[in-house]
């Protein structure tokens, strides 16, 4: 199924392009690999992946998006070099774009080329309690940074395998009655502000409507 993630390339009147990654959101490793030599990702530094990475930032139409991809050949990249979506603001992105439930992480990329990555969490509960049917998958969950140490992202796969049990427990008090879906959700939202402090950042998104 890939790990599929979004990346978000700020654009100098300070919007941004969205592009793809089918396998970016695997242990949160295009932080690294995203660089102004390689802006798609990838081992190897490459003029053609820049000078069409520049091009998209300034491009202001689709005719001009398509004049930096078209009849350009450069080497597969971690990161799809054709635009997901462009000139959005980054809430957009967050609220319109980014799949909480199928896009397992999501990175940030300012003018300068430094990245910041975020691991997902779906609010969603359809699996994990009877109560529930089904859930929005974008705009519905949150954005975490972790901490960084010596190029790799301390606890990560422990905050994942934490929120996964909180989906649990929650579930479990919305099918015995002593939560409603609402406040199920302000729970997992609660815990999730309680455990990031303030070291690390949190964005939640929720729909307008939890019934």
């Amino acid at each position: 199924m890939g790990h599929r993630a979004l990346t978000a390339y700020e654009r100098p009147d300070s919007t941004y392009n969205c592009h793809y990654t089918h396998w970016g959101g695997m242990h949160l490793r295009l932080k690294q690999a995203i660089t102004s030599e390689t802006p798609f990702g990838g081992e190897q530094p490459n003029e053609t992946s820049q000078s069409i990475c520049d091009q998209l930032l300034e491009a202001t139409t689709e005719t001009a998006i398509q004049g930096a991809l078209d009849g350009r050949e450069s080497p597969s990249r971690p990161v799809d070099i054709d635009p997901w979506a462009t000139r959005c603001t980054l809430d957009e992105i967050i609220s319109e774009q980014l799949d909480f439930l199928h896009h397992e992480a999501f990175y940030v990329v300012d003018s300068d080329f430094a990245v910041t990555a975020y691991r997902t969490h779906w609010f969603g509960l359809q699996y994990d309690c009877a109560a529930v049917e089904t859930a929005p998958t974008v705009g519905n969950g949150a954005l975490r940074t972790v901490r960084w140490y010596d190029g790799e992202p301390v606890g990560d796969g422990f905050a994942q395998g934490e929120f996964r049990a909180l989906k649990a427990v929650a579930g479990d008090l919305l099918d015995r009655g002593v939560f409603t879906h609402g406040e199920a959700i302000e729970y997992l939202e609660q815990q999730l502000d309680e455990w990031v402090g303030e070291k690390q950042e949190l964005i939640v998104r929720r729909p307008h409507v939890v019934k």
